[in-house]
């Protein structure tokens, strides 16, 4: 297959994924549609495919609203938070060691500055969670406040290029919360110590969604003489995964981050057929990525305990075919014989380059267990990883899409594996 027609192909995919489904935030109605798109292309394909079924939760809301003597303040829900309706003082607190010194029970919290600079990390985030993070949730916790008013700058590197970004997205933390831009918490300063009304019309709603994977043993390889092993057997070798989360923050469609990449793994199923190589391959199409409690990545690990030691190499796509710049395969701990053939491949495609280390995707996950990986990308989107303002809102669409880079992305993933 050519450039032009696997482009043609990956068109119509991201049309379906990012246009017709849009957002696709996990516990969601479109969600569900887009991994059972997914299941139906790769069984499409020929490929056997298991889904797993994850229990989340859903979440909606109707608006958030404050209000302090006759005057109106911009808020928004924060993304998983329970709902509110409550009146109390208000009381601003802009430092950790601010917060372990005053009383906040029955209070309103307005956080700022130097506490609200990042995003936390969810209290049971499996992945990374920083002691500081998690002693901040355990004081606010302790101290009992009605709910929690959060003012925000931008910060790309742990929130994207939401302006403002919810301080916390987390569905185990039971405070009600809110979250504003910086400068109208500059406005909210004014009025501490007077009473305050918060309304926040949020719900959760427990929902479903699902891991899709896809399991070849050796695609296109002449099988040994008598051999009649499952692919999902340790005495069938090393094997390798290729994966993209298909899930999206809410409010966006999430065109590179991740339809690209879920398209790219859709390609290969595809590309693959046509390949030969001597490993067996598995697609996994993960669910949580952009989610409080990632339960794809974490269920993929308990149900793959104790393998982790036969995947010769996971693939992690993710942030790929953005129209600047050209696409970028990140090698981390590969063999020499992985190294070489990467370098082939790129030496062969004039539209892929090495890429600069990054840990913010699902290869981490395997980093995380001993597994060498390829995380593969786009140039520009990691360079501007800490300053963008695109990913995690309504930007992320398909105007800013390449589908060439996303072909070549493809075809140059299956040539890798042609090498090996």
């Amino acid at each position: 297959m050519n450039n032009q027609s696997v482009a043609q192909q990956a068109k119509t995919h991201l049309q379906v994924l990012c246009s017709e489904i849009g957002e696709r935030r996990v516990g969601s109605e479109a969600n569900r549609q887009s991994t059972a798109y997914a299941e139906k292309v790769l069984k499409q394909l020929g490929w056997p495919v298991e889904t797993t079924r994850l229990s989340v939760i859903d979440w909606h809301t109707g608006g958030a609203s404050l209000t302090s003597r006759g005057q109106s303040f911009e808020v928004f829900s924060s993304h998983y938070a329970r709902g509110c309706s409550v009146e109390g003082e208000l009381i601003a607190v802009s430092s950790v060691k601010q917060l372990e010194q005053v009383s906040i029970r029955d209070k309103i919290v307005l956080l700022h500055g130097p506490i609200a600079a990042e995003q936390i990390a969810p209290k049971n985030f499996p992945f990374w969670n920083p002691d500081e993070h998690q002693y901040l949730i355990a004081l606010l916790e302790k101290g009992m406040p009605k709910a929690l008013v959060c003012a925000t700058e931008r910060n790309a590197a742990t929130a994207g290029g939401v302006y403002p970004f919810p301080l916390f997205e987390d569905g185990d933390f039971d405070i009600p919360s809110v979250f504003m831009k910086d400068t109208e918490g500059e406005r909210l300063l004014t009025e501490t110590g007077q009473m305050v009304e918060l309304i926040s019309q949020a719900k959760r709603i427990p929902e479903t969604a699902y891991n899709v994977v896809a399991k070849r043993n050796r695609p296109n390889a002449d099988v040994l003489p008598g051999e009649i092993r499952p692919v999902d057997s340790p005495a069938s070798g090393k094997r390798i995964v290729i994966t993209a989360h298909i899930d999206t923050k809410i409010g966006t469609p999430g065109a590179i981050d991740n339809g690209t990449g879920v398209t790219i793994l859709l390609l290969l199923a595809r590309l693959l057929t046509e390949t030969s190589c001597r490993y067996p391959i598995e697609l996994v199409v993960f669910n949580g990525e952009d989610y409080y409690g990632a339960p794809g990545q974490v269920k993929y690990i308990e149900q793959n305990e104790g393998r982790f030691g036969d995947i010769l190499l996971n693939i992690n796509i993710d942030g790929a075919g953005y129209h600047e710049g050209p696409s970028c395969f990140s090698p981390f701990g590969l063999t020499d014989e992985l190294q070489a053939a990467l370098q082939e491949v790129l030496a062969a495609s004039p539209g892929i380059v090495e890429g600069l280390p990054w840990y913010q995707g699902d290869h981490s996950v395997f980093l995380q267990q001993g597994c060498a990986a390829v995380a593969v990308s786009s140039h520009w989107f990691i360079e501007h990883m800490e300053n963008q303002e695109i990913t995690h809102t309504p930007k992320d669409n398909l105007e800013i899409v390449n589908y060439e880079r996303v072909a070549e992305c493809a075809m140059g993933i299956a040539a890798f594996i042609s090498k090996l």
